[in-house]
């Protein structure tokens, strides 16, 4: 049950970050006076000094009304964004790309979101230490014999403890705590996290015929050596930093293959690194939302066929009909492209993993 708390919690908290970067736009009735925040005079449904609605209301309807708002449906700007993200991907992206911005929920916002629910839904499908056997769990246990490993966690229950109070006294003191909350999550995936990497390695103890950097002098060796030494020892914290890292720094997927998209349009003048921003945002949006449908679906015997299918065949399908709707390609031009991307996604991939790795024995 706590569990299932903690995912919900982990996806309304991706709104609430995903709904600080996409204001709400396009809503509201125009009406006279003066606004209510900042006291200008009113020349429609929105301030235009200080952008608050000129309507407000102080009934316990609206007030639940803002919490279905922001946790369902980004204003309502979803439902038309979602069904043209998988099904006509091309237009969506030209049409944000050239200005239609009020319309639909913007790609940053709606990737944040998908990642908080990425790894909400990781969360539920990974077991907790509850569901584990009584074997497992000791072999579970014995990692924490590991002198960084069992330091890491302490300091992280710590800081989740240390953080449920702060939420708690800022509660009662009438102070905001969506941060913390944010925070608290985060903290709390990362635990999960850490006993995933346990009872994926067992006992954490070195091997001795591991491969040996000692008698290499190419510049950076001492680095790798120290790197591969700390892999070495200790995978299970290794394993923790790279699945954390991998959740942290998941945004860094847009500035790593924003250039991989350009080259396959230098010469075309009219496109800007902005709306290959927007293309690779989408892009990356639907393949973890598409992950996530997958992961659902082979984690039933029934269904695990359909998940691997549409996991293995529909993403090359979206990205052509992406390129040549967003970028008004041939079929020939967004077929050739669609390969090459295809290739830059992995290239794409593998230098986000050597990121995550190095920010993990570091």
């Amino acid at each position: 049950m706590s569990g299932d708390l903690a995912g919900a919690a982990d996806i309304v908290t991706g709104v609430v970050v995903a709904q600080v970067v996409e204001p709400s736009a396009g809503e509201g009735r125009a009406q006279l006076g003066s606004c209510l925040n900042c006291g200008t005079n009113l020349l429609g449904a929105h301030c235009h000094a200080c952008g608050q609605k000129a309507s407000v209301n102080r009934t316990i309807g609206a007030f639940l009304h803002d919490i279905l708002h922001s946790v369902l449906h980004f204003d309502g700007k979803i439902w038309r964004t979602l069904p043209l993200l998988f099904w006509n991907p091309g237009e969506l992206t030209r049409r944000y790309a050239h200005g239609e911005r009020a319309k639909f929920v913007s790609p940053l916002a709606l990737f944040l979101f998908t990642v908080f629910l990425t790894f909400a839904v990781v969360n539920q499908l990974v077991p907790d230490d509850a569901s584990v056997s009584g074997a497992d769990r000791g072999s579970i246990q014995a990692t924490i014999d590991s002198p960084d490993f069992g330091r890491e966690q302490q300091q992280l229950q710590a800081k989740i403890a240390r953080l449920e109070n702060e939420i708690v006294e800022a509660r009662k003191a009438g102070k905001p705590t969506a941060a913390l909350e944010e925070e608290l999550n985060s903290d709390k995936l990362g635990l999960r996290f850490m006993g995933t990497a346990a009872s994926t390695f067992g006992k954490g103890n070195g091997n001795a015929d591991s491969p040996s950097l000692s008698d290499s002098d190419f510049p950076g060796a001492s680095a790798l050596k120290k790197a591969a030494e700390t892999a070495t020892k200790n995978p299970q914290l290794l394993l923790y930093k790279m699945q954390s890292n991998a959740y942290k720094y998941s945004w860094a997927l847009i500035p790593i293959s924003v250039p991989f998209v350009w080259l396959l349009f230098f010469w075309r003048r009219q496109y800007k690194m902005f709306d290959h921003a927007v293309f690779v945002t989408y892009s990356l949006t639907f393949i973890m939302q598409l992950g996530v449908i997958c992961a659902l679906l082979m984690s039933f015997p029934q269904t695990e066929v359909i998940g691997g299918l549409l996991l293995t065949f529909y993403p090359p399908i979206h990205m052509y009909q992406q390129l040549r709707g967003a970028y008004q390609t041939s079929r020939l031009g967004a077929f050739w492209r669609m390969c090459l991307l295809s290739v830059f996604a992995i290239t794409a991939l593998t230098l986000f993993a050597v990121l995550v790795v190095t920010l993990g024995v570091t």
